[in-house]
């Protein structure tokens, strides 16, 4: 029996070995990508969640819809200059472009949202352990109004509708037709949605005072908003 040389032995297991390894890497790879595309499809984006760009973050007011594409309503006070938004402070899950941006005069922006891996339900998020509520139309405030908001910052407060059709000036110009409330709010609140029950009402775009010695929250309102862009909430 004629046995075989060492090199071919060699060569023989240096080819079985790159198969083994071309091939644990490619499964490597696909276990990978699967698991990126299961956590990007496990993500939701609601009212009240942060989006987040290179230069900024912003909270999502309310989703809205045009047709089939869904878009975020954001303070556009925040959004200014930025293009491209994630779901994650990382920026590796992107879930939209802005669309449109309109400050001062007014204090609104939308992103239209492009990542379908991700999902984008018509409620908002009420904080830490306080579950979510559907929205399910738009409409004006009107004075003595009963409503609802969630800051960032301070959470889920309730009050009532103080004025409608008030101007607040900053150092870039004036923005007319806000609305006020009762219901304090502080830094980093700015953008949180508004609401009366399952009406969106308005995003918080500015206040007075603060949460320990009292104050007074500003609105853009929604309604407004979305007839400019031709959106609906849903």
């Amino acid at each position: 029996m004629r046995s075989e040389s060492p090199l071919r032995t060699i060569l023989q297991a240096v080819i079985v070995l790159a198969l083994i390894f071309g091939w644990s890497t490619a499964v490597g790879s696909a276990a990978h990508a699967g698991q990126r595309a299961g956590h990007q499809a496990a993500v939701a984006v609601r009212g009240g969640d942060t989006l987040y760009s290179t230069s900024t973050r912003c909270t999502v007011g309310f989703n809205a819809r045009s047709g089939s594409t869904l878009y975020a309503l954001l303070s556009g006070r925040c959004a200014q200059g930025a293009r491209t938004w994630y779901a994650d402070p990382g920026l590796t899950i992107s879930v939209g472009v802005t669309a449109g941006v309109s400050f001062p005069g007014n204090d609104y922006a939308s992103v239209r949202y492009t990542n379908t891996a991700v999902a984008y339900p018509g409620e908002i998020s009420l904080g830490a352990g306080a579950g979510t509520r559907d929205i399910t139309n738009a409409a004006y405030p009107v004075v003595g109004q009963s409503i609802c908001h969630v800051g960032r910052t301070t959470g889920y407060r309730c009050g009532t509708v103080q004025a409608v059709n008030v101007t607040i000036n900053y150092g870039e110009g004036a923005v007319y037709g806000l609305f006020r409330s009762t219901i304090c709010s502080e830094p980093g609140d700015t953008g949180g949605p508004a609401f009366s029950g399952g009406t969106a009402v308005g995003i918080i775009v500015g206040s007075s005072g603060n949460c320990s010695s009292g104050g007074v929250t500003y609105y853009q309102p929604v309604a407004e908003w979305l007839s400019a862009y031709g959106l609906s909430i849903y």
